[in-house]
């Protein structure tokens, strides 16, 4: 994100209502009832937020600098520098989580369509287990693998 961008949440915002073809609220509430159901949209929601919470910080951390500013005379002391320097993280924080929307937003975003992608894909969380958690139902008297496996092994 630019530094010049006036309201790089409204932006993306507003793409990411053209992208899934609903008002912010809505798509939250669809997300919030089936978190399953579309992935890039449980994503997209969860990094707005984190984006909102983001922009929210870097207000808050203007407007403390904004206020002692008006009461420094011409040199700024510490305490006014170090309120520059959190305006400065806070910026650096929000264009990073913007930068991850915009990505999510992006489908031919590299790293979508590769390797990168795949492992992506694995990362995420599973709706159950990957494997079966509880032993097969076997009629009685089957043979269990491990016992058939010994039994070919013997006869060689």
């Amino acid at each position: 994100m630019s530094e010049n961008s006036a309201d790089a949440v409204g932006v993306l915002t507003e793409r990411i209502e053209a992208r899934f073809g609903m008002g912010m609220d809505q798509l939250k509430a669809a997300v919030a009832a089936a978190p399953t159901a579309n992935p890039d949209a449980t994503d997209v929601v969860k990094w707005h937020n984190i984006l909102v919470e983001a922009q929210s910080v870097l207000d808050r951390a203007e407007d403390d600098l904004l206020a002692a500013l008006q009461t420094q005379p011409s040199e700024v002391d510490d305490p006014t520098m170090g309120l520059a320097h959190r305006v400065n993280a806070a910026v650096t924080a929000r264009d990073g989580r913007a930068m991850v929307v915009r990505w999510l937003l992006d489908p031919n975003a590299p790293g979508k369509k590769d390797l990168a992608a795949e492992r992506l894909a694995r990362l995420r969380p599973r709706t159950g287990p990957a494997v079966q958690t509880s032993a097969p139902n076997r009629p009685a008297g089957s043979t269990a693998p491990a016992t058939a496996w010994r039994s070919a092994r013997a006869a060689r």
